[in-house]
C-alpha cells in the first residue's frame, strides 16, 4: 500500500541529532518511510544504527532534529503510540507465563483489532507454550514471544532491531512474512541488519550510517 504522491510520509525525519559523552553518535540524519515499505538501517558496528531506533523510540533523547508523523508533530503520547520497538533484550518478565506476558503488553499498548493471544501464539510457533514461564524459554522461543507481541500491536511503524537474531531459517520467514503483512496492511518498518541476506522480500530503501565526523 504505497503512499499516493499527495499524502505525507508515514514518518520525516529531518536534521536527527544524538551525542554520548560530548561525542556525536550520529547528526543530520534526513529521511522518511512511507506507508508499505521497509527501511533498512545499515553501516558497521559503532555507528548508531540502535541508537536510532533507540532515539526514535523515546528511549533516549535527540540532541536535535524534528520528527513528524503523517505530516504532523509527533509529541510523547503519539510516539508512544505509533511505534512498536524490537531490541536485542526480549523484554518479557520471567516470572509470567507467555500468556500473561502478552496480556501484560496489549494492556499496557493496546492490541489490534481482530487479533488475538492464543493466535499470536500458534502464528509464531508457540502454541502449546502458554503456560510455559518466559524464563524457561529458549532464546529462539524469546524472539518469537517478542514477535507475537509485535503482531499484537496496533502501532503502525515497527522499529526492529537485528530481527532475525536467534532465529533458525523457519524463524527468519516467520520475521519475512511478519513484515510482509505489516507492509501489507499499510504499516512500515525501520530494520537493522548487518548482512545483505537479513532482508525482507518486500518494498525496501537503504538508509546508509556511518561514524560521525
Amino acid at each position: 500500500m504505497p503512499n499516493h504522491p499527495s499524502e505525507p510520509a508515514l514518518l520525516s525525519v529531518h536534521g536527527l541529532g544524538f551525542s554520548r559523552n560530548d561525542e556525536a553518535i550520529f547528526s543530520g540524519l534526513d529521511f522518511t518511510v512511507a506507508r508499505g515499505e521497509a527501511l533498512l538501517v545499515q553501516g558497521g558496528n559503532g555507528v548508531g544504527k540502535t541508537t536510532l531506533l533507540r532515539v526514535l523510540a523515546g528511549l533516549l533523547p535527540a540532541d536535535s532534529g524534528e520528527l513528524r508523523m503523517d505530516g504532523g508533530d509527533l509529541d510523547h503520547a503519539r510516539r508512544a503510540a505509533a511505534f512498536a520497538y524490537l531490541g536485542h533484550l526480549p523484554g518479557h518478565k520471567g516470572d509470567l507465563t507467555a500468556t500473561e506476558n502478552l496480556e501484560v503488553s496489549c494492556g499496557l499498548l493496546g492490541r489490534r483489532p481482530g487479533r488475538g493471544i492464543e493466535p499470536a501464539l500458534d502464528l509464531v510457533g508457540l502454541a502449546g507454550y502458554d503456560d510455559q514461564l518466559a524464563r524457561h524459554l529458549s532464546a529462539g522461543q524469546k524472539k518469537r514471544l517478542s514477535l507475537a507481541r509485535l503482531w499484537l500491536s496496533p502501532a503502525p511503524l515497527w522499529l526492529l532491531d537485528e530481527p532475525y537474531a536467534n532465529l533458525d531459517l523457519d524463524g527468519i520467514e516467520l520475521v519475512n512474512r511478519l513484515i510482509r503483512g505489516h507492509l501489507d496492511d499499510g504499516g512500515a518498518a525501520l530494520v537493522t541488519t548487518h548482512g545483505a541476506y537479513a532482508a525482507p522480500p518486500v518494498r525496501t530503501r537503504q538508509l546508509l550510517m556511518e561514524r560521525a565526523a
